[in-house]
């Protein structure tokens, strides 16, 4: 299963928070292809905290990135308009990492289901 990270997962295995560096570990071991990206990543760094900078780089590295393409635009402002015609809003970074998963066929790995409602959108129980 092909697993795109989002930030607050990233954020949690970087602070060895829930469980979420275990969890990863065994997702890798049992063969998932582990991805983010360079939204995320952004996020990422955007909330840095001094001292966190090389493990940060580590874990990116270790990580699949995906980029964002025209088509990706299109698609998240699609999913923007859309669901805000349903009285729904869609932030535009999550809009971004939505369209980057529906795209590449991943599975979003996130603590914030609220946040993507969109139906064509596999998202991972995570545990709590």
């Amino acid at each position: 299963m092909n697993l795109l990270l989002d930030t607050s997962v990233l954020i949690d295995v970087l602070r060895s928070r829930k469980g979420r560096r275990e969890l990863l570990a065994r997702l890798a071991n049992e063969g998932h292809s582990l991805a983010t990206s360079t939204l995320n990543a952004t996020e990422l760094y955007a909330g840095v905290r001094f001292g966190e900078e090389a493990r940060t780089d580590q874990l990116l590295h270790s990580l699949l990135c995906y980029d964002m393409g025209c088509t990706t635009g299109v698609r998240a402002g699609m999913l923007i308009n859309d669901w805000g015609r349903k009285g729904k809003t869609i932030s535009l970074p999550d809009a971004v990492i939505a369209a980057i998963a529906i795209e590449r066929g991943c599975t979003l790995v996130t603590d914030n289901r609220k946040d993507f409602p969109m139906p064509e959108l596999n998202l991972y129980p995570l545990p709590q």
